[in-house]
């Protein structure tokens, strides 16, 4: 399925996506649901954040091509910070440059997006509790990002975890181009298959230190090749099977 969060006349609602066409839902995907019976094509609705996440789990120093980019050493277990619920946005919403920052860089990624109650769960169960997965930029101000961990001021400003466009569980996240594109320059560009910690192990991981709720997802790190933004940029996220989400910046 290709899971669709998005807002109609004034009406926020869920769907599912078949070929170019939204099939509304009375409920969600991370409870019980039955198609409504009424249908759009995927233009005359607005996509939104397609979950309300909790907060993002998100896991630094997960591709080996970026650890070597900034010169840090493999990790032995996962590199983890929060981003605080505040800062979800969706497709075509926009990333606000804030003032206290005079650099904020883009970081594509994959997301795991939580489909049920997860605590204490094992590495072979993880799958059943993931709904799906969607794409994701761990938006970033460098600058305010000490090479001594507490990432949280660098991480968690309003806007800095865009969202989109669609939650699918017709992927498989072990094997995925993912790519950014700035302003339509290809900036990054790499495979899911260089990741150090993959999807069920993090799952299982990160279970056993907090409870992850239906709607929480997952960051699984960004390849090599993050840049950053200006006021008035276009950066697109691109993963294989999953789609594209673009957002512009602002100040």
């Amino acid at each position: 399925m290709r899971y669709i969060r998005f807002e109609h006349e004034g009406t926020i609602g869920y769907g599912i996506v078949e070929a170019d066409r939204v099939m509304f839902m009375d409920g969600s995907p991370f409870a019980e649901y039955s198609l409504t019976g009424t249908s759009m094509a995927f233009g005359e609705v607005t996509p939104l954040s397609p979950c309300e996440p909790t907060k993002g789990v998100c896991i630094g120093l997960n591709y080996r091509d970026h650890a070597e980019e900034v010169h840090a050493a493999i990790p032995t277990s996962p590199v983890v910070f929060i981003k605080p619920s505040g800062c979800v946005i969706g497709p075509e919403q926009q990333i606000v440059y804030p003032p206290l920052s005079k650099r904020v860089d883009f970081e594509a990624e994959l997301a795991i997006v939580i489909g049920r109650t997860a605590s204490k769960v094992s590495e072979a169960d993880a799958n059943s509790y993931i709904l799906g997965y969607t794409c994701a930029n761990d938006v970033t101000a460098r600058d305010l990002q000490p090479h001594d961990g507490q990432w949280t001021v660098a991480k968690g400003f309003d806007t800095f975890l865009p969202l989109g466009p669609v939650i699918t569980d017709e992927v498989d996240p072990t094997s995925l181009v993912i790519t950014s594109r700035l302003n339509g320059t290809v900036c990054q560009n790499s495979n899911t298959r260089n990741l150090i910690f993959g999807c069920a192990y993090l799952v299982s991981y990160l279970s056993h230190i907090m409870t992850l709720y239906p709607g929480d997802v997952i960051l699984t790190g960004t390849p090599s090749g993050i840049g950053p933004m200006q006021p008035g940029d276009t950066i697109e996220v691109e993963i294989e099977g999953v789609g594209i989400l673009r957002n512009t910046v602002t100040c």
